[in-house]
């Protein structure tokens, strides 16, 4: 991660501490990801586009301790993902449309449902 990044993400983790650094950045990746696995003429990711891509790859990334690796950061519920966006468009460090609002991301789907399944559902693609 760039170092301008690094220490505004630093700053806003200082001011709202149920968030960690991790968390973040993790963030920050969750949205790359989703940007290159879709039609690479669009830039702009909604809310629900996010949270696929970000529930992909914690599932990728972490397997079975997904859930508890989001947790470890403060990362309960999708919610919190909408919190954390808009801590970092406050921040200028992403870019919303006028149509993006933090109810976007609320209750999009059930973390343990999500992971548990989700981790499931990877194992039978491996599996085959």
């Amino acid at each position: 991660m760039e170092p301008e990044r690094e220490d505004a993400i630093r700053l806003i983790a200082a001011r709202d501490p149920r968030y960690k650094v991790e968390a973040y950045a993790f963030l920050m990746e969750a949205l790359d990801f989703t940007i290159t696995r879709r039609d690479q003429g669009r830039k702009h990711v909604s809310g629900p586009e996010l949270m696929e891509g970000f529930r992909d790859l914690a599932v990728q990334t972490f397997g079975f301790l997904a859930r508890a690796v989001l947790e470890e950061w403060g990362i309960q519920a999708t919610d919190d993902v909408g919190r954390m966006v808009f801590h970092m468009i406050e921040e200028d460090l992403l870019q919303k449309t006028a149509d993006d609002r933090r109810e976007d991301f609320h209750e999009l789907f059930d973390f343990a449902e999500a992971f548990e399944d989700g981790f499931r559902a990877s194992l039978a693609k491996v599996a085959l």
